[in-house]
C-alpha cells in the first residue's frame, strides 16, 4: 500500500498542515476498508471507477452530503495523481469523474456599520485583560483578514514593532506579513502591558487566556459570536464571516482583486473571487442609484 508514502509526500513535499493530512488519511482508510468489505480487495492501485462509484452511492445513501462526498472523492483523486506521479499507475480512475452538484452557499458578511458598532461596544466594556484581548482579536481579524488558525498561532516574536507588521504562517506553511493599523497597534500595546501582569510573560503565543496558555479555536469563535450577536441578525456569526467582511469591504472601497488575494494569503485568484459576490451587489446598488436613466 502507498498510503503512508502519499501522506509523507503531502507533509514533506507539499507542506500540508497536519489537520489536512489527517483528513486525507481518514478518507483513504475509509475507502480502503470499504474495498476490503465490498470487494475483498486491499490493493487500491488496481481499483476501477465502478468500484469508486459504488462507494460514492453508499456514502450518499448513508446521508453524507454532496459537498462532503466531493471532498472525500477529491482526496482519492489526489492520491491517484500521486500514484501516477511515482509511476505506479498509468491512468487515474477518477480522471473523468464529475463532482456531485452542490448548492452554492452565499455567505453574507457583516456590514461596516455592524463592525463599527461591535468595536464601539467593546471599547465601552471594562478595561480588564480579557476585554482588551477580545477587542484585539476582533481588530486583528477585521483589519488583516487573517484566518482564525493564523491568528491563534501568532507568536510575540512574529510582531515587527518597527514596521508595524505581523508575520503570519498561512496554509502550506506559506509566510506573509500583514500590516497593523495605527489604531490596532495601540490596542496591541495596551494588551501586551496587561499580558505581563499574568502568568503569560514567558508564553511565546501572542494571544493567551487568563491562565497564560494559548487561545484556542472555540474561544475565538465564541468571542466573535458573542459580540456580533448583539448587533447583527445574520444567520452565521463566525471568524470566517469577519474575514469575508474584510475582503468585501476592501473590494467595495476600490481595492483590486489581486491586492485582496495577496492580503488574504490565497494562492490563486479563483479562491478570492468568492468574495466578489457581495462587492458586485454593492456596485449594482450604487449604479442603480447614480445612473441618469434611473431617474427617467
Amino acid at each position: 500500500m502507498y498510503i503512508q508514502a502519499f501522506l509523507d509526500y503531502l507533509e514533506f513535499e507539499k507542506n500540508y498542515s497536519q489537520n489536512t493530512i489527517q483528513a486525507y488519511k481518514t478518507d483513504l482508510i475509509a475507502f480502503k476498508d470499504f474495498c476490503e468489505v465490498e470487494f475483498n480487495q486491499e490493493d487500491l492501485e488496481n481499483v476501477h471507477y465502478n468500484q469508486i462509484r459504488t462507494w460514492i452511492v453508499s456514502l450518499v445513501n448513508n446521508g453524507v452530503s454532496n459537498r462532503s462526498v466531493n471532498r472525500k472523492v477529491s482526496s482519492l483523486k489526489t492520491f491517484y495523481k500521486f500514484l501516477q506521479k511515482i509511476g505506479e499507475i498509468t491512468t487515474n480512475p477518477l480522471s473523468s469523474h464529475k463532482a456531485l452538484k452542490v448548492q452554492k452557499k452565499i455567505q453574507t458578511p457583516f456590514d461596516q456599520n455592524e463592525v463599527e458598532e461591535v468595536l464601539r461596544l467593546m471599547s465601552d466594556d471594562s478595561t480588564d485583560f480579557e476585554s482588551i484581548r477580545d477587542r484585539l482579536i476582533v481588530e486583528l481579524l477585521y483589519s488583516t483578514g487573517m484566518r482564525r488558525i493564523e491568528l491563534i498561532n501568532i507568536k510575540e516574536s512574529d510582531v515587527d514593532h518597527s514596521k508595524k507588521a505581523i508575520k503570519v504562517l498561512g496554509k502550506r506553511n506559506k509566510e506573509r506579513y500583514v500590516t497593523i493599523l495605527p489604531s490596532v497597534y495601540k490596542t496591541l500595546q495596551v494588551y501586551l502591558n496587561q499580558k505581563r501582569n499574568y502568568e503569560a510573560e514567558n508564553e511565546e503565543a501572542l494571544l493567551v487566556t487568563k491562565k497564560g496558555v494559548k487561545i484556542y479555536e472555540t474561544l475565538v469563535y465564541r468571542i466573535i459570536n458573542l459580540y456580533f450577536s448583539r448587533v447583527s441578525t445574520k444567520a452565521k456569526k463566525s471568524p470566517h464571516i469577519l474575514r469575508h467582511a474584510f475582503a468585501t469591504h476592501l473590494l467595495n472601497n476600490g481595492a483590486s482583486l489581486n491586492s485582496v488575494k495577496e492580503l488574504l494569503g490565497h494562492s490563486s485568484l479563483a479562491s478570492t473571487q468568492v468574495y466578489t459576490h457581495n462587492s458586485l451587489e454593492q456596485i449594482k446598488k450604487v449604479y442603480n442609484q447614480a445612473h441618469p436613466r434611473e431617474s427617467t
